[in-house]
């Protein structure tokens, strides 16, 4: 099986690649090997490698700067996998199309399931819901939602948290973190693993079209942060941890309003892909474990 996959570079890139399943051949591509912002470069990309499946890990996740970059975000967001999956339905393969519980705007306080409708409120995760609509007009074409990524490289909340908590602790300083927003992180290795596995049973044409993925439980950014400062130090990344003060999404404000409340329902998807789920904070050690502890 051909797989062309975008966003090498990134963090779940660097997963995906990590964990290849044998029997993959695998074209994997970042910014210098093609620009997502370029719809035409898109095609051209499926039509000369025909691939049996595009795996479109690449996305603008810069949520707060979308809002005055909407155009940016629109052409690497939805007209990139509008541009994967009419090429597609020339080539006969199909797409796999990673997206977000930003689609959804947090405001019914339980679960959303798949199946639901989708009410981003910000630029992000309206140019996420544009691109699903997109990658979905191809037959072939599954969505995966995630929620609130990391892992041990990249840019993400986890490394941030590790260096302020060693920043904040070595002054004396308390770590302010948003306590009223609640979803689950993911880890890349096990959001990795639901990716190969939507794609292994893609010959199932009747599998669902939509699957949710999360880590199990569920969180606020403050439990989160709490967490990384004390697993951290069980890992032997941190000395000590900062005391975390709980915020609230008031006393934050950012560019891009964000759902108080996006956890993903993820309990036909977990069937359907036949994967047990991992506790969140369990896989936070996992991640933890493979940081080097001179990094933070």
């Amino acid at each position: 099986m051909k797989v062309l996959l975008t966003g090498r570079e990134g963090q779940l890139g660097t997963a995906l690649q990590a964990s290849l399943p044998e029997g993959v051949s695998l074209i994997a591509t970042g910014r210098s090997e093609l620009n997502l912002a370029d719809a035409v470069a898109c095609r051209q990309a499926v039509l000369e490698h025909r691939p049996d499946w595009v795996l479109n890990a690449g996305a603008y996740t810069a949520g707060d700067r979308a809002e005055s970059e909407p155009d940016a975000a629109m052409a690497i967001n939805a007209h990139a996998p509008q541009a994967f999956a009419e090429a597609l339905a020339e080539t006969g393969g199909r797409l796999l199309q990673l997206s977000t519980d930003f689609v959804f705007n947090g405001a019914q306080g339980s679960p959303y399931r798949p199946d639901q409708a989708l009410d981003p409120l910000g630029v992000y995760g309206a140019t996420k819901a544009a691109g699903e609509t997109a990658a979905l007009a191809l037959p072939g074409a599954r969505v995966l939602r995630t929620s609130w990524v990391y892992g041990p490289v990249g840019k993400n909340f986890c490394l941030t948290m590790l260096r302020l908590h060693a920043a904040k602790a070595a002054a004396g300083d308390a770590l302010g973190v948003v306590a009223d927003q609640v979803g689950c992180p993911t880890a890349t290795h096990t959001l990795a693993a639901a990716c190969w596995r939507a794609i292994g049973i893609g010959a199932d044409a009747d599998g669902p079209r939509i699957l949710h993925w999360s880590d199990g439980g569920a969180a606020s950014w403050y439990d989160f942060a709490v967490a990384i400062g004390e697993l951290g130090v069980a890992a032997g990344l941190l000395k000590q941890t900062a005391a975390v003060k709980p915020l609230t999404t008031a006393d934050y404000p950012t560019p891009a309003e964000r759902p108080s409340y996006s956890l993903l329902d993820c309990t036909a998807s977990r069937q359907a892909l036949a994967l047990a789920p991992l506790h969140w904070r369990s896989a936070l050690a996992e991640v933890l474990a493979r940081i080097p502890a001179a990094d933070p």
